[in-house]
């Protein structure tokens, strides 16, 4: 690389996303580039210019190592959804003069779906106007709803996390005995996709038993079959345990989470905070079984457990965000990086690029058949496709007992 590479962080965090950032760094580096910028909370940063240059917080390998092993996006992330192109070509102009000021050759969004949108867009400038800059998009979410790639960088750690809770969730409510039994209501991120979800079935082994029920929501779900399912586990134990994705939704298109109350925060990719779900089914279940219940919502934790990250996430991580600058400086733009998995057993993973237009926008869920008929269980072809995703430890940097992250860019965090 002769010129500049610039990369930013978009849509939720991870615990692995930061892995990406330092592949990145460190790739484009290799390769030659003379500076990396990082964009401060994403295009929409960009778009004030704000920006870092990344030689000036990773300047040590124990900084590479502490990047990748520090929560949250480094950079700061948004939820900006660029115009279309013939709506306001102003935007895209003050983007790409920005660009040629910096001299950038390459430009790495690491996202998810919405991200790939802005790859897409940029790269359709970039050809309308003859701009050199190669746009690749470098994939990232927890959700695992990318199109075309076989998991997420995310994904693993936050699977991993999930699983590790609900095996602790599952003892603890064994512990006290109420006359009625005990219902415990988890609620799991995921809107429409239920691979995080589903990954609460990881919890299942010689030493437990695993959730009770799991309901993901690719599948419509019917709170009169719920009810009477519980009240027969109750029959049989004094504690049932219930993972559910923040998105079930009902017959007539309702989420489960709005029939408690309304949804006043939409984003600007149209998506509706999504909140409450087990706080009303525990509510529910306690008002027609009168049993003790408990709600319990992951919430961020999910993606921010760098504690317990995957070993397997963190590499693939880092290995993405090194293939998103390859690929750039060989040529490619308006492409996605893609994980693409060689054999379970043992586990090898690639990668490879793929055209982000058939990426961007779409959503990978859940298949019918890793389901059981009921839709109430995961099947063992998910737990065989997840299980390898989890493996192995990435040990933090202790400091008087607790994790040490790169510092936050003062930047960033101070007004």
């Amino acid at each position: 690389m002769k010129r500049n590479v610039i990369v930013g962080q978009s849509g939720g965090p991870t615990a692995a996303i930061n892995s990406s950032l330092a592949g990145v760094y460190r790739t484009a580096k290799d390769r030659g580039a003379n500076k990396v910028y990082g964009m401060l909370h994403g295009v929409q940063g960009l778009l004030q210019e704000k920006y870092i240059d990344l030689s000036d917080h990773i300047k040590t390998e124990l900084d590479a190592e502490l990047l990748k092993r520090t929560p949250a996006a480094f950079l700061g992330s948004c939820r900006y959804k660029l115009p279309e192109i013939h709506e306001n070509r102003e935007v895209y102009d003050k983007i790409f003069e920005i660009l040629d000021r910096l001299d950038i050759e390459a430009f790495i969004y690491i996202g998810g779906n919405d991200s790939m949108d802005t790859i897409k867009k940029l790269s359709d400038y970039a050809i309308i106007t003859g701009h050199s800059t190669r746009f690749v998009g470098c994939p990232k979410t927890i959700d695992n709803d990318l199109a075309l790639t076989d998991h997420t960088p995310g994904y693993g750690s936050a699977a991993k996390y999930i699983g590790t809770s609900m095996k602790e969730i599952i003892r603890d409510g064994f512990c006290l005995e109420y006359e009625k039994g005990v219902v415990t209501i988890v609620e799991i991120m995921g809107r429409n996709a239920g691979w995080l979800t589903g990954a609460t079935a990881l919890s299942k082994g010689e030493d437990c038993e695993g959730p009770d029920l799991i309901y993901l929501p690719e599948i419509v779900f019917d709170l009169e079959e719920f009810c009477g399912k519980v009240k027969k586990l109750l029959q049989e134990k004094t504690s049932i345990v219930v993972a559910v994705s923040e998105g079930i939704r009902v017959a007539d298109g309702r989420y489960v989470c709005e029939m408690g109350s309304s949804i006043d925060f939409v984003d600007a990719f149209g998506h509706k905070q999504l909140s409450g779900t087990a706080s009303y089914l525990a509510s529910f279940i306690a008002g027609e079984v009168g049993c003790k219940t408990r709600a319990i919502e992951l919430s961020t934790l999910q993606r921010s457990a760098s504690h317990a990250a995957s070993r397997v996430d963190i590499l693939e991580a880092y290995q993405v965000g090194g293939a998103a600058v390859k690929a750039a400086d060989e040529g490619d733009s308006g492409k996605m990086v893609v994980l693409q998995r060689l054999s379970d057993d043992p586990y090898q993973c690639g990668t490879e690029v793929k055209d982000v237009h058939k990426i961007a926008n779409d959503e990978k869920l859940v298949p019918r058949a890793w389901v059981n008929e009921e839709g109430t269980y995961v099947t063992g072809e998910f737990i065989s496709y997840v299980r390898p995703l989890i493996q192995g430890d990435v040990s933090p940097v202790m400091v008087d007992g607790i994790p040490r992250h790169l510092y936050t860019p003062k930047e960033l965090s101070h007004r």
